[in-house]
């Protein structure tokens, strides 16, 4: 049996007791938006060249896990002292019982069908029946520490673009890549070269190994020390903010002709995401999946 407590603070305090509460002998502790799902809710991002000006959430809820027979009132006491915390604050407690948490935890990730041909299925679950039909395209995926399952709207609605709308040969580009999903989708849906990039090292790991385990070749490599000319297809699910962070590098990177692919943004940040990208490149919006947007736009030649 395994003790969970939470305790909402502000930013400036957050992370201290978190590693505080780590000190203090917490099995786990992390940092979580308390904002979360509320209008309030706020992305913390950060992209090469940029310094990141926050590191926790104006609100932010520690979520820590002790052992059962850990004496947690003296544990919270110990942890806040040592942040600079008084009063002790206030704390939510539950129990958890022990399970086996990989397999809870893939439960979670069923084979997902894209489309008309596309189906995105877990590494440890076998291939449907109905996605062995000989038009179907299979991803087998496992996406490690990296986003990227295919149950997220933005990353059905990016997938449901490719699947819909790529041409074959196509050059392709996903900015921000994740597991690979997408990258690995436009390799098998007959894309030609095929880049990937993410801030994240082990996003590109797990691209790389997601990759191979399609039998797909794609070129994964950090966005530190990413380059490329200009391609068909720009593909990139992040969040609105970043997205916009990232207008001029994205359409910088779109080919005449080609296509700019923007996923990640709520139905009422798009137009604000849209006008940031104006200047480079007019977006539409394409798709609308739970409260999700997909924003396309088209490079004009000679602009």
């Amino acid at each position: 049996m395994f003790i969970e407590i939470v305790i909402t603070e502000e930013r400036e305090r957050a992370e201290a007791l978190s590693d505080a509460l780590i000190d203090s002998g917490a099995l786990s502790a992390t940092i979580e938006d308390a904002d979360a799902g509320s209008i309030d809710e706020q992305p913390l991002y950060g992209e090469p060249g940029m310094t990141i000006e926050t590191t926790a959430w104006k609100h932010s809820r520690v979520v820590a896990l002790f052992d059962g027979g850990t004496d947690i009132d003296r544990a919270i006491a110990s942890a806040s002292a040592a942040s600079g915390i008084t009063p002790v604050p206030p704390h939510e407690r539950r129990e958890v019982a022990d399970a086996n948490w990989v397999g809870l935890t893939q439960a979670q990730f069923e084979p997902i069908r894209i489309g008309s041909r596309l189906w995105i299925v877990p590494s440890w679950h076998e291939t449907p029946v109905a996605a062995r039909d000989a038009d179907a395209i299979v991803l087998r995926l496992d996406p490690g520490m990296a986003f990227g399952t295919g149950d997220h709207p933005t990353t059905r609605l990016c997938l449901a673009w490719l699947d819909e709308c790529l041409t074959r040969g196509a050059r392709v580009i996903d900015y921000g890549c994740g597991s690979g999903i997408l990258a690995i989708a436009a390799a098998k849906l007959g894309a030609g070269r095929v880049a990937a990039t993410d801030i994240d090292e082990q996003a590109v790991d797990a691209a790389r190994s997601n990759a191979d385990d399609n039998d797909v070749s794609i070129e994964v490599t950090l966005a530190t020390r990413f380059t490329s000319a200009p391609v068909d297809v720009v593909v990139a699910n992040i969040l609105s903010n970043p997205l916009k962070v990232l207008a001029p590098l994205l359409t910088s990177l779109v080919a005449d002709d080609g296509w700019l692919v923007l996923s990640g943004v709520l139905e009422r940040q798009w137009q604000e995401v849209a006008e940031r990208y104006a200047p480079f490149l007019p977006l539409s919006c394409w798709r609308c999946e739970d409260g999700w947007v997909c924003l396309v736009g088209r490079r004009a030649r000679g602009h």
